[in-house]
């Protein structure tokens, strides 16, 4: 604990300093060029310490670059005032890119101190940059008189988007009210923090130990191993431990016979964050509703909502509910018929007992084996990791030429960690791909795409991408690779979508390229990747017997065809209504004061959810809106399955891998960025704006 104590005082200390001009350390390697193949981060030289000292540094340089923008004494102008602002602080994005990552991929207790403290103090200096009136009196004077320059569609953009961001930012706030609005942002930068730090040490420290091996009935050998090498690791051989994170929770909850356990990890995970300790998040998410609603108010908006949906396709509160309504009602009338058969399934096996969440997993297998002949465990065999990592990889070489070279040159920060180049089909330089598999204690749960560097023009050079993705897949066990679900095989064409979208940017501006688009429509790239994934052609490609090599058989793709509506009513309700619970915390209008768990039960009664299914994510858990900047966005998922069911269906209507609308669609969607209105660029590519039936019928819901 003392040395916690003096750790923390030290960056204190540090960043206090940050005010003096000091000659930053050359040694530093943040500070200096990276000399590494692609100028990727140089990772075996970059320890904890040198990222209070390098982010310190870069923000004096941030500072002095504001000022020589601010004190030209030229006329305010394009260039001079918006586009070198846009290509400001690029030293200080790149450190905190480095940081953050790491704090999501590979963290330890002395980085999440350092992020308790850093955090704030850059959100600090960049809120002190958009108050600065004298920057913005330069872009405001540019901004008033755009009707009379001659921009381009990519410049158009950039200057609305920059004097939108001051504006958002509080520029126009009078002085009275300004430091309050920066109180408001640094203490939300530390809340939303804290909120991620608390579900990681929750997650790491809830541990199933078992001790009998006949409370083990019903689960797969995979997942006993497993367990087992996990109780070895942890000291105590001949017992086994099972998590809360998903490639063990999920399983367990699926096949376990021992429904008093099922029910014990499951309540586990969804008390995440919630258990009146150190970790509970009942208290930040009220001070964050609060905050969120207070800093609209300021800014002149009726609620967050409004804030946030201003600048997404959907652009009010009223457009988001009565699009989750249409989905909301066929979807609830068909989880309340699989409940209905669920019910009928535990009173056929001779049990009494009414079905509560817990027991969803477990009896939705039963009927799924039953009524479709498809075992989750005997298809996993066909899905080995490496093999479907390549099938992601054929099916961007088969749209867009792409080629991906494994490279065991460059530096990662984990060696789990793979590394890929890709090229384009003739064979230039697209940009640098990290895949980070695997589950562990320093990696936030779930799965994420990122970048460490954007795509941008500087100086007339096209600096390409460092793009990362990473997942939490079972680990390889015994002698058998590492085998994914069906499942999971989505998820990692989803996250590879987004990755895509970083990696084909071709844009002049870093802050309009790759995956900065409106939320609404960025998951519009990673979704429709999930239709090859699924698709028999593709899975034929990929899908191969981890002992055999034998072809996933047409017998169960033909099974999988007839199962694609089995559970969609489940699958769509737990969804929605996290959808729902995003929303109704976020059209709260300020002063907002709410109890976390009666407002979530009035929530949830209001919409009316059935008791047999339980809120994809609980308040207390809910990293998405309440650290991962999807608040007043969580729809943004479904939303975007309606532009991806019907893009698609572009290709559905000449081949799965036709050139043109794959052409058409990199050229419109993935090379653009946010260089344009999305429903523009959407209709570019498809020539008309999508329709909800697509969706509908995709699910079964129609």
């Amino acid at each position: 604990m003392m040395k916690k104590i003096i750790l923390l005082c030290m960056v204190a200390l540090t960043l206090n300093s940050c005010q003096q001009k000091m000659k930053p350390d050359l040694k530093n390697p943040l500070l200096n060029e990276f000399k590494t193949p692609f100028e990727v981060p140089p990772f075996d030289l970059i320890n904890n310490e040198h990222f209070i000292p390098a982010a310190e540094a870069a923000m004096i340089k941030h500072n002095d670059e504001i000022e020589a923008i601010v004190s030209n004494q030229d006329e305010p102008d394009f260039m001079n005032t918006i586009v070198a602002y846009e290509r400001s602080g690029a030293l200080l994005d790149n450190i905190m890119a480095v940081f953050n990552n790491l704090k999501n991929s590979h963290t330890n207790d002395e980085l999440q101190d350092i992020a308790i403290k850093l955090v704030p103090e850059v959100t600090k200096h960049q809120d002190a940059i958009k108050l600065n009136e004298a920057l913005f009196g330069r872009i405001k004077s540019i901004y008033d008189r755009k009707d009379d320059l001659t921009l381009d569609t990519e410049d158009s953009k950039l200057l609305e988007e920059t004097y939108l961001k001051f504006v958002r930012g509080g520029a126009n706030l009078p002085e009275e009210k300004k430091a309050r609005f920066r109180e408001i942002n640094e203490e939300l930068s530390v809340l939303s923090l804290t909120f991620s730090q608390n579900i990681l040490n929750e997650t790491n420290n809830f541990k199933l130990i078992v001790e009998s091996e006949a409370d083990l009935s019903g689960l797969p050998v995979a997942l006993k191993e497993t367990a087992a090498k996990t109780a070895e690791t942890a000291g105590m051989p001949g017992k086994w431990i099972f998590t809360v994170h998903k490639p063990s929770l999920i399983p367990f909850i699926t096949y376990a016979d021992n429904r008093i356990m099922r029910e014990n990890l499951f309540k586990a995970y969804i008390n995440l964050g919630n258990n009146n300790n150190e970790f509970d998040n009942n208290k930040i998410i009220e001070k964050i509703i609060a905050l969120r609603a207070e800093r609209a108010d300021m800014l002149g908006y009726k609620t967050h909502a409004d804030f946030i949906l201003e600048r997404n396709m959907a652009k009010t509160p009223d457009k988001v509910i009565s699009f989750l309504d249409q989905i909301w009602k066929p979807a609830l009338r068909v989880a309340k018929a699989e409940a209905k058969q669920l019910q009928e399934m535990i009173y056929a096996s001779g049990e009494n007992f009414t079905l509560e969440p817990w027991d969803w997993w477990y009896y939705t297998e039963k009927v799924r084996k039953a009524k479709y002949e498809i075992d989750e465990e005997t298809l996993r065999e066909y899905f080995v990791l490496e093999n479907v990592r390549d099938g992601a990889f054929d099916v961007a070489n088969k749209l867009f030429g792409l080629q991906f070279e494994q490279r065991n040159d460059i530096p990662k920060y984990h060696p789990d960690v793979q590394v890929f180049e890709v090229k384009d089909a003739d064979g230039s330089h697209i940009g640098i791909l990290y895949m980070d598999f695997f589950p562990r204690e320093s990696k936030k749960s779930g799965a994420w795409m990122s970048e460490y560097r954007g795509q941008k023009m500087k100086d007339g050079k096209n600096i390409r991408p460092v793009v990362t993705t990473n997942f939490n897949f079972s680990l390889p066990v015994s002698d058998k690779p590492a085998l994914i679900t069906n499942e999971e095989a989505e998820t990692l064409f989803h996250e590879f979508g987004h990755a895509l979208h970083g990696l084909l940017s071709q844009c002049r501006y870093e802050s309009l390229s790759g995956t900065s688009v409106p939320r609404d429509f960025v998951e519009l790239p990673s979704q429709i990747m999930e239709n090859w994934a699924s698709d028999p052609e593709v899975m034929k490609t990929y899908a191969r017997h981890y002992l055999t090599g034998e072809v996933i058989p047409d017998e169960i793709l033909n099974k999988l065809d007839k199962s694609q509506y089995f559970n969609q009513g489940f699958i769509t309700i737990e969804y929605m209504a996290a959808s729902y619970l995003d929303m109704d915390y976020h059209t709260l209008t300020y002063p907002a004061q709410i109890s976390v768990p009666a407002f979530e039960q009035q929530s949830m009664k209001k919409m009316g959810m059935i008791p047999e299914i339980v809120v994809r994510y609980k308040s207390t858990y809910f990293n998405h809106i309440f650290s991962g900047g999807y608040s007043a966005g969580y729809y943004s998922y479904i939303w975007a399955e309606v532009l991806d069911s019907d893009a698609f269906q572009a290709f559905k209507e000449k081949s799965l891998f036709d050139r043109e609308t794959a052409i058409a669609f990199r050229k419109n969607i993935l090379e653009k960025g946010g260089t344009e209105d999305p429903m523009v660029l959407y209709v570019k590519f498809r020539g008309k704006e999508p329709d909800i039936s697509a969706l509908l019928r995709k699910r079964g819901l129609l």
